[in-house]
């Protein structure tokens, strides 16, 4: 395992041992994840293994400006195979994905592949944009609310699984903020549900307006 990947799992790991009555259920590092966060990807296999996924994500995997699929070109491979565990572990609502990623299609192993060779994909600059309408609006509250976890330039955090929200898609974007407002996502970070239970659809329609037009982080 690198060292990148050693920091993640322990520093990860360190809280259960200080807090057993109320572990951090979001962010436990065990079973699947753990084995896909300990392997070695490899980024040919992981292109062999994503043809499976091509026909919704598309083959540049920068999803569908409708929304219906989200940009995963240069996710944090972290991030994305959490996403993934957390699906086939039935802690993500994703009827979609799992036929795709159930445990008989794809391993713990190909899950690591294939997310190393995502993250290596450029992010494409033509990502589903929102009306433009709500940037003002949508950056003071990116700056009070999302910038300590998502950063600056919504480049996100590979090491504490924080994804990065530039350039994603508009109603994506907004489609999911409304799971996790309302409880329908299911994996939610628990500290972004209380943040975001308060706002109403004007609120969420802006933030959603501002990430999708911040450009991609140099990576």
């Amino acid at each position: 395992m690198n060292k990148f990947l050693t920091t993640v799992v322990v520093a990860a790991s360190l809280p259960l041992a200080a807090s057993a009555q109320t572990p951090p259920v979001w962010n436990e590092i065990k079973g699947e994840l753990a084995t896909a966060l300990q392997t070695k990807g490899d980024a040919a296999r992981g292109e062999t293994a994503f043809v499976a996924c091509q026909g919704c994500h598309r083959k540049d995997a920068s999803g569908r400006t409708s929304g219906a699929y989200p940009r995963l070109s240069g996710q944090h491979s972290t991030v994305l195979m959490k996403q993934i565990t957390d699906i086939r572990a039935g802690r993500r609502h994703n009827p979609k994905m799992e036929p795709y990623v159930d445990d008989h299609e794809v391993t713990p192993y190909e899950v690591a592949d294939i997310a190393l060779y995502v993250q290596g994909l450029p992010i494409s600059n033509e990502n589903g944009k929102g009306p433009g309408a709500g940037v003002a609006a949508g950056k003071q509250i990116y700056d009070r609310d999302c910038v300590t976890c998502h950063g600056t330039n919504g480049e996100g955090s590979a090491e504490k699984f924080y994804p990065m929200v530039a350039a994603q898609h508009y109603r994506y974007l907004l489609r999911e903020l409304h799971f996790i407002r309302d409880g329908d996502r299911g994996n939610s970070n628990p500290e972004m549900v209380k943040v975001i239970k308060p706002y109403h659809d004007a609120d969420m329609e802006a933030l959603a307006d501002y990430m999708s037009q911040l450009p991609p982080p140099n990576k």
